[in-house]
This record gives C-alpha cells, sequence and structure tokens, in this order.
C-alpha cells in the first residue's frame, strides 16, 4: 500500500508520538510537541492507497462524494511509522508522517509554511542584476536551477555569452520549457521596420510596460536576446513593478486600491488582430500580495470608470506612471552582443530609449514563457 500519493518525498520534521481518535477527527500529536487534527473527511478524502489514487499518474480516482457524509474511523494508531486508519465499512489508509505534516492545517502549520513560501526580492535602481553563463545554464542542472530562482525571486536576470546566430535564444528558452507562440510569433524581432505593427518594431522611446496586457493572461517570462547592437541610444530600462506597488500601498493607500479595483481596457489592434483585456493594472492573489502588474499606456483604451470615480482613477494612474519615472526605481543598461535580459512580464516594467537607426544597426530576438512553466522547473529541479 503507498503512503504518499506524489512523486515527491517528504522530508520527516517530527516523528509521530501519539494519536488520538475522536467521534469527527484525529488528533495527531508530534514528539515535538506539536498537535495536528485531521478531520475524518480530509483523511478519508487524501487516502494514498491503490484504490483511491492511480499508482502510475499519482492523480486521485476516489471523489469525496462517493463516501458517505457521516463517515467515521473505527480505529487509529501508529503501525510501522505510519498513521494507520481503519474506516468503518472496510477501508484502510496508511499516511507517511512527513507527508502528513507537511500539509497539516493547524494553525502553527498553515503559518510556518506561509512563512516558508519564497519570497520577491523587492529591489530598485541600486540592484545588481544576478549575471549567469550560458554554457554553465545549458549543461549543469544546478547552475539552470539557480538561474531560475534568481528569476523567480527577483524578476530580473542576464545571461552572457549567448551565441549571437539567429535562433539561439530558443535553445536556451527550451531549458525552462516550450516557448509560448503570440501574434508575433514563436520569436520576434525587435528591429525598426517601415511597415511595423507595434511601437516596439519602431527607432521611438518605449515607456515602460509589460508585453501583452492585452490578453486574459499576460506572458510570464520574457527574453530578449541582443544580436547586434551598433546604434546610438536603445538602452534598457527595467522598474520592479512589485517594488513601486509596494511603495504606493505605504504612500498613498487609496490610490493603490483604486489601481487594484477598478478596471482598464488594453487593446492591441493591428491589420490582422484585435486584442482587449479589461482588468486591474495591479493584481492580487489569494493571500492579497502583489501578484501581476498590468501596465502599457500606449495599448491602453479609453478609461471607463463610473462618473465618481474617474477622478480617483487618473489620480491613481498618473501617480503610477511618475513612480516608474522616479530614479530610486529605474535600473539603465545597453545590452550587448551575446547577452540576453530574462524577466517576469507580469512584474517586471521594461522599456527603451530612443535610438538612431541610421548610426548602426540593432538585432533583437524575443520570446515568451509562462511563468507556470518556470515553478514547475524549479520543482522537478528541486526533487
Amino acid at each position: 500500500m503507498q503512503s504518499v500519493a506524489d512523486f515527491r518525498t517528504y522530508t520527516l520534521i517530527s516523528d509521530l508520538a501519539e494519536v488520538q481518535l475522536l467521534a469527527d477527527r484525529v488528533d495527531v500529536h508530534w514528539t515535538d510537541g506539536r498537535i495536528s487534527p485531521f478531520h475524518h473527511q480530509w483523511l478519508r478524502d487524501n487516502c494514498p492507497c491503490g484504490e483511491c489514487v492511480y499508482s502510475v499518474t499519482r492523480e486521485q480516482v476516489l471523489e469525496i462524494v462517493d463516501v458517505e457524509d457521516d463517515l467515521s474511523a473505527l480505529d487509529a494508531r501508529i503501525k510501522q511509522g505510519l498513521l494507520s486508519v481503519q474506516w468503518h465499512g472496510g477501508h484502510h489508509s496508511q499516511y507517511d508522517p512527513g507527508w502528513l505534516r507537511a500539509h497539516a492545517y493547524d494553525d502553527e502549520s498553515r503559518a510556518e509554511r506561509r512563512a516558508a513560501k519564497p519570497k520577491s526580492q523587492l529591489w530598485d535602481s541600486r540592484f545588481q542584476v544576478p549575471v549567469f553563463d550560458y554554457a554553465a545554464v545549458m549543461e549543469d542542472p544546478k547552475a539552470l536551477l539557480q538561474w531560475l530562482l534568481a528569476l523567480r525571486d527577483c524578476g530580473l536576470t542576464q545571461i552572457h555569452r549567448v551565441p549571437t546566430e539567429p535562433g539561439s535564444l530558443a535553445l536556451i528558452a527550451k531549458r525552462i520549457s516550450f516557448i509560448r507562440e503570440s501574434n508575433f510569433g514563436v520569436l520576434f524581432n525587435v528591429q525598426s521596420k517601415a511597415d511595423a505593427d507595434s511601437n516596439a518594431y519602431t527607432a521611438f522611446n518605449l515607456p515602460l510596460h509589460s508585453d501583452l496586457p492585452t490578453r486574459e493572461l499576460q506572458p510570464g517570462l520574457q527574453f530578449l536576446h541582443c544580436l547586434v547592437n551598433d546604434a546610438n541610444g536603445g538602452e534598457s530600462i527595467f522598474v520592479d513593478g512589485f517594488a513601486i506597488a509596494h511603495a504606493l500601498r505605504t504612500e498613498d493607500p487609496q490610490a493603490f486600491r483604486a489601481l487594484c479595483e477598478i478596471p482598464v481596457e488594453f487593446r492591441n489592434k493591428d491589420r490582422h488582430s484585435d486584442y482587449r483585456r479589461l482588468a486591474p493594472i495591479i493584481a492580487l492573489d489569494a493571500l492579497g500580495e502583489v501578484a501581476e502588474i498590468r501596465m502599457a499606456n500606449f495599448l491602453r483604451g479609453p478609461f471607463e470608470a463610473p462618473v465618481e470615480q474617474m477622478p480617483l482613477l487618473y489620480r491613481a494612474y498618473r501617480r503610477f506612471i511618475a513612480m516608474t519615472r522616479e530614479e530610486r526605481f529605474r535600473v539603465v543598461q545597453r545590452l550587448n552582443p551575446g547577452e540576453l535580459w530574462c524577466f517576469d512580464n507580469r512584474r517586471t516594467l521594461h522599456a527603451r530609449n530612443a535610438f538612431d537607426p541610421a548610426s548602426g544597426a540593432r538585432h533583437f530576438q524575443g520570446c515568451y514563457i509562462d511563468r507556470d512553466e518556470l515553478l514547475s522547473r524549479i520543482l522537478v529541479l528541486q526533487r
């Protein structure tokens, strides 16, 4: 009988010391003094045996609605280091203590897991961008993991000594996962051209923005690989959108709430497509933490807020953009051939100074990967 419905192994933080069977739950006493209650429904729902979980996929077969509502345990005890539960009706479940502790939902265990959750490392103009070597990332799983952790936690990284042949970008992007295609292609070429279908494909200054805010799900990661950069100007500019949101939340809570609650429409239209998305500029996760910034003034439609909210929305919007222009937040750097930016597109806003196409060639290639792929790759590498 399997005791973990997972591909991971779970560190044994504390041994089982005692088990107490109650009318509606099992109280587990750990050797470190913690007590974790587990309701009968929860335990039965998470039974890892071969009848309840398919051993090949480790995915659940049991649906809790097929178990009686007044379910109760006949016996609960520690057996060979595992929690062993005998149910009325004859079913038997065993639970690995490492897994059980990792999923305990007493207040102390839940708070412990929240504290251990990776935190975004906010940054400003003093930020030293983490730099990684192309060959190491391509060949060494440990170097790959270090890069991905930095990308997850900081939202902005750089890789050096990348081959400058067109298409080389795809090789390193696929070290994470498959590339997300858009209407700009699998790999897109960032060059000034006369028939541009985006301001990115001009020599104009591009203000700070996230890419594709017009989509239901903005791309999670963006890569920009420098193949040639002989033109005057065109420096890259980055700000940590989470740091700006944090500062705004502290300095002007009313403006922060307005950007979280009042939706704004972004539009991306060319000769062949027309994308539109209505969403707040700042999105919060289930715990109230900033999870996403959606911003591109050049793709924004007219505000359509209620009359009484329009002045507040404009004040908050102006304040946010003004903050992105403050030197305290901005990292400015020219990218050289063979160097690559990779950043969290739903966090890190990027911009480009205007450049003179008559002064020399400038050719970048870019692509997108979703944030879920980054997080999945990290977990697989860690286990």
